[in-house]
């Protein structure tokens, strides 16, 4: 069906855009339609060109990088001849003076609070709600459901009491760990009850206090007979709930129903990679739910147990202090909208030449209005800030495009300059080589810098493509540049002054039912300096929380600032296999698994409008899919072709093998069209092969192009 425009100035603008704009996102503002399409018209069109400029530098670099390496192909790479050529074609960028960032009103949640950070498809309401409302979380359901606890129920509907046992167990013991008794254990006590002011931990008659009384900061309901208990460690909040009443309670002597951790601190709500928005329909339906979230709106409902259920979000939630003043903590995670690159455009709008408009500009404009209902009602930002993460930016060049971006903004919205804070995802070579220029051009607004490893190493692939074939994905992890650029970022941002005053973040944990793994792995990121790291869902929100009473973060930064600085060479080290004599067998096991976590995502983007699915490994672990994972995929897969490793007609006969295990794996999914046996016919098929064998001429490796060009003849 052909898309109905309307002509403002001397933009065309889809009519459902429209609506929207002027019905919805400028309703009850100081803003009006006519102003907001003036300012945006002229902005867009002086953006725009500078945009398309910038996107021209990252091939035309790419070119001559790419030549560099043919020229000098079969010799090994002298690291310092290869920094003079970066330098040269202004790859490379002088680095500059030591400077501090001067981002100003900035929320505790990014300053002063280290937590866990959830990422979430702003695209699916249920799921944009579940995410802001797991600021607070059930300690004892998220282990309960989770491989941390090992019983023979785990699994099963049925609660198990042995299973419920070890939870309590777990919990006790945390809390032993963390917020002590004074003389006595958790595991123990009998009653907790409040008096002058302080905790009275109960046991057989005698009374105990904790060691470090501090750490008790208030109360709900009658002091002798509290219902909850309000604790504090490492600035995050423990709520111990008293309900002797409840199921859960029923063999605690102390009444002790259930213990709530603050988890997910802050919560990106993403109009990136983990949705599949390509044109008007999509881009309002994520807007509207952002706006709703900042309006303090958005509702839900849906049927379980059959059942009709609503979601709102959450209110903030009510306490007594201990000196008996209203204590009131909030209720939600703090919002941050990611908005997308500056590579995409959307048919959503159309500039007076006829060209699409680049999308991050649209973002930009859009996702920027709808937070200024929460500048006037503070429930997300008290400080009246906006939050936006910036992704795949290319070098500081591409930062300071941004910085004018959101300055542009400013003016049509009426805002005050640096009201917009932006997020540097450090996910782009030409980024993380030169990370402190980067910085520097943000340097009134950078919130955050956060080392998005996935779509790097898709980034690392791509950029040396021509220097000879990859090791395998598996190893990436452990080679010498990666290790180089997350340190590296923690190196920069806390020479750049970020602790205290930003987050310095850490990437995703992608196996969303392998917890237990999470909990032995992940601390790492903590001990790397990070005082955010990324989480699939709530319930890892909840369990990576337990990470930041371990560890206190600031002062761990305090000791990272002594050590030595991060080696450019070691940073610059390309990842080739040194001697690539792999048996059949180990090519065809490496093909199979990027191949079948390939497709499994892009037969869901491309024929459902799922941008962000859990796809089955070849060992059958369900893996976080998103656009970056597909990146690596499909760069390696085109590297290992282009450097004979493997055959085309043999990737070829790979894909056809595994979309028939993707289709018998979705086989239970009424809405999945099967790829075989007519594979011809299957558009998300052809899109996954064009991936892969047209991986090498794709801008930057990047996987968007044809996902959205597919998925719009897919719409059709």
């Amino acid at each position: 069906m052909k898309k109905q425009y309307t002509k403002i100035n001397n933009l065309s603008v889809s009519n459902e855009l429209l609506s929207f704009v002027n019905n919805e996102l400028l309703k009850d503002t100081k803003i009006s339609p006519e102003s907001f399409w003036s300012g945006f018209d002229k902005a867009s069109h002086e953006l725009a060109y500078r945009n398309k400029e910038l996107i021209q530098i990252r091939e035309d670099l790419q070119k001559k990088i790419d030549n560099w390496h043919i020229k000098n192909k079969g010799n090994e790479i002298n690291l310092e001849e290869y920094k003079k050529f970066l330098k040269k074609i202004g790859y490379l960028k002088e680095v500059g003076p030591d400077f501090k960032i001067k981002t100003k009103n900035v929320d505790e949640e990014i300053t002063s609070i280290a937590g866990p950070q959830l990422v979430v498809p702003i695209m699916n309401e249920r799921y944009a709600l579940n995410a802001a409302n797991a600021r607070w979380m059930s300690l004892y359901d998220s282990l309960y459901g989770t491989d941390i606890i090992k019983s023979e129920e785990g699994g099963s509907e049925r609660y198990d009491p042995l299973r419920g046992q070890e939870v309590i167990k777990y919990v006790r013991e945390f809390l032993d760990k963390h917020i002590p008794i004074d003389g006595t254990s958790w595991k123990n006590i009998s009653g907790l009850r409040v008096k002058n002011g302080g905790l009275i931990i109960d046991k057989n008659d005698l009374e105990y206090k904790l060691k470090d009384i501090k750490k008790f900061i208030g109360h709900r309901g009658d002091v002798q007979k509290p219902s909850g208990i309000i604790l504090k460690n490492n600035r995050l909040h423990i709520e111990i709930i008293i309900n002797p009443r409840a199921f859960s309670a029923a063999h605690d002597i102390a009444g002790i129903s259930d213990v709530i951790l603050e988890s997910a601190v802050s919560t990106i709500c993403d109009n990136e990679d983990s949705v599949a928005a390509v044109d008007a329909e999509d881009k309002v339906i994520c807007y509207r739910n952002w706006l709703e979230l900042m309006k303090g709106n958005l509702k839900t409902t849906f049927i379980k147990n059959g059942k009709k259920l609503e979601r709102k979000l959450n209110p903030d939630r009510s306490y007594i202090s201990k000196d008996g003043k209203g204590l009131k903590l909030h209720g939600r995670s703090l919002l941050l909208v990611r908005n997308v690159g500056h590579l995409m455009t959307n048919p959503a709008i159309t500039l007076k030449d006829g060209s699409e408009i680049p999308e991050g500009i649209m973002d930009a404009f859009i996702t920027s209005a709808a937070c200024l209902h929460d500048i006037k009602r503070k429930g997300n930002s008290r400080t009246g800030s906006i939050y936006i993460v910036k992704p795949k930016m290319h070098g500081p060049d591409e930062t300071a495009f941004t910085d004018l971006i959101f300055t542009k903004v400013e003016e049509v919205l009426e805002l005050e300059r640096y009201t917009c804070k932006i997020g540097i995802m450090d996910e782009e070579r030409r980024t993380s080589s030169n990370l402190k220029e980067c910085i520097r051009t943000l340097e009134n607004r950078v919130f955050f810098i956060n080392t998005g490893f996935l779509d790097r190493t898709g980034d690392e692939i791509h950029t040396s493509m021509e220097a000879g074939p990859m090791i395998k994905k598996g190893e990436m992890k452990s080679a010498k540049w990666i290790n180089a650029y997350e340190n590296n970022n923690v190196d920069i941002g806390l020479q750049c002054g970020l602790s205290g005053k930003a987050q310095i973040g850490k990437g995703m944990w992608a196996m969303p039912d392998k917890m237990a793994d999470m909990m032995e792995q992940k601390t790492n990121h903590l001990d790397a300096g990070a005082n955010c790291a990324w989480v699939p869902s709530p319930t890892a929100a909840a369990l990576h929380a337990l990470h930041y009473h371990e560890i206190d973060i600031f002062k761990k930064q305090k000791e990272l600032q002594n050590r030595k600085a991060t080696k450019l060479d070691d940073l610059l080290t390309i990842p080739i296999a040194d001697r690539p004599n792999w048996s059949i067998q180990e090519i065809n096991s490496e093909i199979s698994n990027s191949a079948q976590t390939l497709l499994g995502y892009v037969v869901r983007w491309i024929d459902q409008g799922v941008g962000c699915s859990k796809v089955p490994d070849i060992n059958n672990i369900g893996l976080m899919e998103d656009r970056a994972t597909l990146r690596i995929s499909s760069q390696h897969i085109a590297n290992w072709i282009h450097h004979g490793i493997c055959t085309s007609k043999q990737v070829l006969e790979i894909m056809k093998k595994m979309a028939k295990i993707v289709d018998e794996q979705n086989k239970n999914d009424k809405l999945y069209h099967n790829m075989s046996p007519n594979f011809d016919k299957s558009i998300a098929f052809k899109a996954a092969c064009d991936l892969v064998f047209h991986g090498r001429s794709q801008p930057s490796g990047y996987t968007e192009p044809l996902l959205h060009l597919n998925r719009l003849i897919k719409k059709d």
